[in-house]
């Protein structure tokens, strides 16, 4: 079943669709989408797919200033806020009765160090990053040499958007990390000090010579199959 959602974060009306299986009130995972994506991200489209045949629901949403969601992009989006609407996502989809308890959440690049952070401060069962950075100093915009030019040519300020998420990663646990060791936009080594911070149990998946995006094929099937497993654990969720 697949249901269009409307919910607010900062006043402004964002949009989501969320995923569900034909079980009773069953755990949910909650997608953050990367900078200049959508909710629509083939990443999450498939995870949505993979996390209904497997009793799970899933919601996928744009945040503000994307996709379908309120907010002129350059003007609204910050770190903060990212994080503000993923956890006004996670009170929206709790106070629904047709799902569990159970949040997880997922994330992609920036989406990925935005849920990174809001796991070190709430109660989530399990967390799945692809190419998370650990601060925006370390993220290389593509086909442009200074990062600082890049936010500038697009509008930003970079003060709004600066992050560092190293301070909260010890509270981070259950997680599953992917990237890959060629990724030119958030380097590999961000991986290896997420990984080295966030507490046990956690797995770090080295994708060789896997870019950015996940272009490869078997990588995107490896991240699929292991995504499951790891939030079908977190869950308490019987190996079919």
């Amino acid at each position: 079943m697949r249901t269009m959602i409307y919910f607010t974060s900062d006043g402004l009306r964002l949009h989501g669709t969320l995923h569900l299986p034909e079980v009773k009130k069953p755990p949910v995972i909650i997608g953050s989408h990367g900078f200049f994506s959508t909710g629509d991200s083939p990443k999450q489209v498939d995870l949505a797919r993979c996390c209904v045949e497997n009793g799970m629901g899933f919601f996928r949403f744009d945040h503000r200033g994307c996709g379908k969601s309120e907010g002129e992009f350059a003007a609204v989006t910050t770190f903060d806020g990212r994080c503000r609407d993923l956890e006004a996502a996670m009170e929206m989809l709790l106070a629904r009765s047709d799902i569990g308890d159970d949040i997880a959440l997922f994330g992609s690049s920036f989406g990925g160090a935005v849920v990174l952070a809001v796991a070190a401060q709430r109660d989530v069962c399990a967390v799945v990053t692809v190419a998370a950075p650990i601060c925006l100093g370390t993220i290389r915009p593509p086909n442009i040499d200074d990062p600082e030019e890049a936010f500038r040519l697009r509008g930003f300020d970079r003060e709004r958007l600066d992050f560092d998420i190293t301070d909260r990663l010890g509270h981070v646990r259950n997680l599953l990390s992917f990237h890959g060791d060629q990724d030119t936009v958030v380097p590999f080594s961000n991986a290896l000090a997420i990984h080295e911070k966030a507490r046990h149990p956690k797995v770090l998946v080295r994708h060789e010579n896997g870019d950015h995006p996940m272009s490869d094929p078997a990588h995107q099937r490896d991240f699929l199959k292991r995504s499951i497993d790891w939030y079908r654990e977190g869950f308490g969720i019987a190996t079919a």
